[in-house]
């Protein structure tokens, strides 16, 4: 009984069918808990424009949550702590977004 989520994951094997089994030289199969090779770096670390992307939208999502939270205090009503911490999580947010597109780690292990 119970769904999906509530039973334990078990992989399932498929059986290969007899004649892809019986070829000369079959390729071999990689181990289940054998590591990626580290020469190959996943892609989105490389990508600029994807770096660009999520970064300028992390930094106008931050914006707006700042700009929500501001709006009441120009208007002359006295920030109270919920929108100070508004203001904190929305800098916090447009900060994330600036060290996404700075990159700084990447940069600190490029050679060559």
């Amino acid at each position: 009984m119970g769904s999906m989520i509530t039973q334990p994951f078990e992989p399932f094997q498929v059986a290969t069918p007899p004649e892809a089994a019986s070829s000369a030289s079959p390729a071999p199969l990689a181990a289940p808990g054998s590591p990626t090779s580290p020469e190959q770096t996943p892609v989105p670390s490389n990508c600029w424009s994807c770096r660009v992307l999520s970064g300028s939208g992390l930094i106008g999502a931050g914006g707006y949550v700042y700009w929500v939270a501001r709006k009441p205090v120009k208007l002359g009503h006295p920030p109270g702590p919920g929108s100070i911490m508004q203001m904190v999580i929305g800098i916090s947010i447009a900060c994330c977004g600036v060290v996404i597109m700075a990159d700084p780690k990447g940069k600190s292990f490029r050679f060559g």
